[in-house]
């Protein structure tokens, strides 16, 4: 495999994953009133880390594993996911543009790597999908599989870095109000997605 070609297609397959509504892209807009343009850039950082620990932990034996335990991820991560939605609806009552309060008081980084650790498509995806297209890069040598995953991240943070961004300069233009409405409907969101897991394994 071509390195570009494996460059190209870690971004490829990345960014149709990164555009996809989920918990990270919800932790980003969330919180770009509190933290600034660049939030999507740390959410993005927290993702990557996770997403690096279990590359690593898939090709020493865990994909059997996840896969086996496909019910079980998928409720504690929803569980996860209400409890941060919970939070943020908490924190959307009070939140203010003036002030760093609001939401659910987590870092991004840590947001990005919770909302990850709590995402049961994330570990699934790798176990099956995103582990199959990681072979013929590995297969071809380390140089294509690290610019396979260098693509892959890439457009994880380019896309949250892109919403973040824009979210924060949108800001401006709202009142406390209305940022509390946006807060509000993304821990509305978060519980809806988390209840949706959690149902998917009973």
């Amino acid at each position: 495999m071509a390195l570009l070609e494996s460059l190209l297609l870690g971004f490829g397959i990345g960014l149709s994953g990164a555009l996809a509504p989920g918990p990270t892209l919800l932790a980003t807009i969330s919180g770009a009133g509190r933290h600034g343009p660049f939030v999507g850039g740390r959410v993005a950082i927290g993702h990557l880390l996770v997403e690096s620990v279990l590359v690593v932990a898939l090709f020493v034996g865990l994909a059997p594993l996840v896969i086996a335990h496909q019910a079980a991820i998928a409720l504690l991560g929803g569980v996860a996911l209400v409890g941060f939605g919970l939070l943020t609806l908490g924190g959307a009552r009070s939140a203010s543009l003036s002030s760093p309060g609001g939401g659910t008081g987590a870092g991004p980084v840590f947001a990005g790597a919770l909302t990850t650790v709590a995402n049961p498509y994330f570990w699934i995806w790798w176990a099956t999908l995103g582990g199959a297209l990681l072979v013929p890069a590995l297969a071809s040598g380390p140089g294509d599989a690290a610019l396979y995953l260098a693509g892959h991240g890439a457009a994880d943070l380019g896309w949250l870095l892109f919403v973040g961004i824009g979210i924060s300069r949108g800001a401006s233009l709202l009142t406390d109000r209305g940022y509390r409405a946006l807060l509000a409907a993304c821990g509305v969101a978060m519980v809806g997605i988390g209840l949706a897991y959690a149902t998917y394994a009973l």
